[in-house]
């Protein structure tokens, strides 16, 4: 929901949506002997959980999707191309020179003709992955753990829309411990790529297995197995590609060079399996957190420390991501022991397995462990606080001097459950506003953002005050700062009284958000001087100091 709150605010929602596939088909994740056979449990997931949904409805304006990278990446594509942006596919990175305020020399490799040049810019992003050499390169220090092994990805085509009616969802554990396998095949995860005919079969191999040392199967190999997973042999299926990719719990310590010449993003410097789904959308999170601040910064209108902030803000949300990614994985530990997976024999696999269907003591104490295993992936599946549950603590992006108590504690279970707050360096909350004469309702996110700050007051005189406020700050400081009523009689109606409800200040107070839609600061009450005070805490925020820049960059 948070990434997709992003492109919602650049304009690419709708494409996205065209391309995604939609909330309910979603509804589920489901523990199966095959696609075509026995189903164990299934949990709701993604907000489906009737117990669950309004969380979700009140978090965000937007409804979790399913858009994979294929189909997320030319959509990115063709509007950095409409923006003038020249994509160069098969370039290799060789090298990169930073220097200083000149900038970064960066040598590259065109991989078809082996061409080597150079290219200079302002800055370097490293967005270039697990195997990040810009992140090598800046030798930046990685937490590590150790890993939990290697996994195999096969991108199948093969139509199941017939099975999908009764078993909808876009996760299906195959689980089969009543059945030989061969190592590099335990288990797997099947993933719906696009509905219902294209499909990846991440496969998990026994602990233990190394493609280094152990060899790796043939596509007739993959197929055979893929085939005892689809559970029908009368469906025809086709393999389009296979990789392997390491399960690795990895996170770097800074994300940005010294100088702030350089920056890394996504993969680069956090690394994880895709549990929770926390991949790309934290990636494009990291991207919107940084977009801005390189804009003003290059515009004159920021000091450098507002590049420092983009590592103090992320890092800790990168952290967060790759501990409970991986700790999303070692909970189906739990359900693997129930049905038997972890038993060091197929006879004994076999054994555990058929007890679950046993009226003994052992059975019912065997089907109880199992159900309390699946409640147990909750945290993946209904994980609304893990994914808007960033908070920006100790950054320079942020004013904190007008706040008299601390942030508020995060809730008893901060991955299941979301706090709404408008406390400097939380998220925007979300709530349904309208017109006086009722339209389409637009959420608070769309009043905010668009690459400007906004400034978000209330009913009554203290409206006023608080544009003439916007209009005088933004004047001095050359930045475009909208200002915007939400209540009673005001720019926008606040229909359900949700806003007044999330505010957290009074009818002549205000809140100040960020590009980002992050709360950058609040006012509780009407200050003595709102055009000072705006234009004090703006030259805070955007790192300029008492002199502060003119709009051309000169100091």
């Amino acid at each position: 929901m948070a990434a997709l709150e992003c492109l919602r605010d650049i304009g690419l929602e709708e494409e996205c949506l065209a391309q995604a596939t939609a909330s309910q088909n979603m509804e589920h994740t489901r523990w199966c002997h095959s696609m075509a056979g026995d189903e164990y449990a299934r949990i709701h997931s993604w907000g489906h959980d009737p117990h669950r949904h309004g969380d979700y409805a009140d978090a965000s304006p937007c409804d979790h999707v399913d858009l994979p990278q294929t189909l997320a990446e030319p959509i990115m594509v063709n509007r950095a191309r409409q923006r003038g942006w020249e994509i160069r596919f098969s370039t290799a990175l060789l090298s990169f020179d930073d220097q200083g305020p000149k900038g970064v020399t960066t040598t590259v490799k065109e991989v078809d003709s082996g061409r080597e040049y150079a290219i200079h810019s302002r800055f370097l992003f490293g967005c270039d992955g697990g195997r990040s050499q810009v992140v090598r390169q800046l030798d930046l220090p990685l937490l590590k753990k150790p890993g939990q092994g290697i996994a195999l990805n096969v991108l199948v085509e093969t139509d199941l829309s017939h099975l999908i009616k009764s078993r909808l969802g876009n996760l299906h554990w195959c689980i089969q411990p009543d059945r030989p396998y061969p190592r590099w095949g335990q288990m797997c995860i099947v993933r719906m790529v696009k509905p219902w005919h294209e499909w990846m079969f991440i496969v998990l191999p026994e602990p233990g297995w190394d493609p280094k040392i152990d060899k790796e199967p043939t596509n007739e190999e993959y197929m055979a197995r893929i085939r005892e997973w689809i559970g029908d042999d009368t469906i025809p299926a086709r393999i389009l590609g296979t990789s392997k990719w390491a399960i690795n719990e990895v996170v770097a310590e800074q994300y940005s060079s010294s100088s702030n010449n350089i920056h890394c993003l996504g993969d680069a410097v956090h690394r994880h399996p895709p549990f929770n789904g926390l991949g790309s959308n934290s990636s494009l999170q990291d991207s919107y957190n940084l977009a801005w601040k390189i804009a003003y910064y290059m515009r004159g209108l920021a000091g450098p420390n507002l590049l420092s902030s983009y590592s103090i803000e992320r890092q800790p949300v990168g952290l967060g991501v790759i501990t409970r990614a991986n700790q999303g994985l070692r909970d189906h530990l739990a359900c693997w022991t129930a049905l038997g997976v972890t038993e060091p024999t197929l006879e004994a696999s076999t054994a555990a397995f058929n007890e679950l269907k046993a009226p003994t003591p052992g059975g019912a104490a065997r089907r109880k462990a199992f159900k309390d295993a699946v409640a147990g992936t909750a945290r993946e599946f209904h994980a609304v606080g893990q994914e808007m549950n960033q908070r920006y603590d100790g950054s320079p992006g942020i004013y904190f001097d007008d706040e008299t108590e601390p942030r508020p504690e995060l809730p008893e279970d901060p991955v299941l459950y979301h706090q709404i707050s408008t406390y400097p360096g939380a998220r925007l909350p979300h709530a349904w506003l309208n017109t006086r004469r009722p339209g389409t309702p637009i959420s608070t996110q769309d009043i905010a953002g668009k690459g400007r700050f906004t400034i978000i007051s209330g009913p009554g005189d203290g409206n006023h005050q608080w544009k003439a406020a916007a209009e005088q700050a933004g004047k001095t400081l050359g930045v475009e700062v909208k200002c915007v009523s939400v209540g009673y009689a005001c720019d926008w109606e606040d229909v359900y009284f949700d806003w007044e409800r999330r505010r957290e200040v009074e009818d002549d107070g205000a809140v100040l958000v960020r590009p980002d839609r992050f709360v950058a600061w609040r006012a509780k009450a009407m200050p003595n001087d709102p055009g000072r005070k705006v234009e004090e805490v703006l030259r805070s925020v955007l790192c300029l100091g008492e002199a502060g820049k003119q709009v051309n960059g000169a100091t």
